[in-house]
């Protein structure tokens, strides 16, 4: 399979200690914590590889500039426990863990994000084609980087078939006609539902990691806002198909629900 990368790129697996070591600083510099305090340390990496899971990171020349780690899952698929990569390298990094998987006869792979970042719900939803199936409430509990800090951790977990990918998402034009259901901490609308109750939108912020360093106060009413939709509409049988270039998810009913 050919990886959507640009010229100058490399995409491998790691192994080595060094190499591990490396990429245990790329998510220090990620998650802003210090290089003696990483979220992956090194040798929980090394254990990882150890025990059958896989590690892949992004080069520039010699520099990581993206990386993932991959572990089993329930049934022989696999989950996906961390993946950030610069601009223009997710795609690649991620179907370099669809390799791996698919490779060791996975069908799924799912991992969890935090629903409020817009951008990383339209890559996950739209370029991979993954849906979110399940919301779980403060996940992680209090979280201490520099990303996350002072906000409930609240993730939505994805799943991605591996061997069928969904059809391309399309926006609904009947997004703007539906009726209004939750007002937005700014004023505006939050979350609307059509009449026929087969979809949902939700609207979260432009940048909550930027909101959450201005104003956590507001960035955690935002938090609160969206998971009182989701968390409902998750238990009537809803799930997060797409997420709009202005940051409005669709939330589509099971059809078996």
């Amino acid at each position: 399979m050919t990886l959507d990368r640009p010229p100058g790129v490399s995409i491998r697996t790691v192994r080595d200690v060094a190499g591990l070591a490396a990429v245990a600083d790329y998510f220090s510099d990620v998650w802003q914590t210090p290089r003696t305090a990483p979220p992956y340390p090194a040798e929980v990496l090394h254990s990882l590889v150890h025990a059958g899971g896989a590690v892949h990171a992004a080069y520039v020349g010699a520099r990581p500039a993206g990386a993932s780690v991959a572990v089993f899952g329930p049934g022989g698929d696999t989950y996906s426990l961390v993946a950030a990569a610069e601009q223009g390298l997710g795609t690649a990094v991620k179907r370099a863990q669809r390799d791996w998987a698919l490779g060791v006869g996975a069908r799924t792979m799912r991992w969890t994000f935090d629903p409020l970042v817009g951008r990383n719900a339209r890559f996950n939803l739209v370029k991979l084609g993954a849906t979110g199936t399940e919301y779980l409430v403060d996940f992680y509990g209090p979280m201490a980087d520099g990303v996350n800090d002072g906000d409930e951790s609240d993730r939505m977990t994805v799943t991605w078939e591996l061997g069928s990918p969904r059809p391309p998402y399309e926006e609904i034009a009947e997004q703007e006609a539906a009726p209004a259901t939750h007002t937005a901490p700014d004023g505006g609308t939050l979350a609307r539902r059509d009449p026929a109750g087969r979809r949902i939108w939700c609207r979260v912020p432009e940048d909550i990691v930027g909101l959450r360093a201005a104003d956590p106060d507001l960035a955690l009413r935002w938090r609160r806002a969206v998971r009182e939709v989701f968390v409902a509409a998750f238990a009537e049988g809803f799930t997060a198909t797409g997420m709009s270039r202005d940051g409005w998810y669709t939330l589509t009913r099971r059809a078996t629900a």
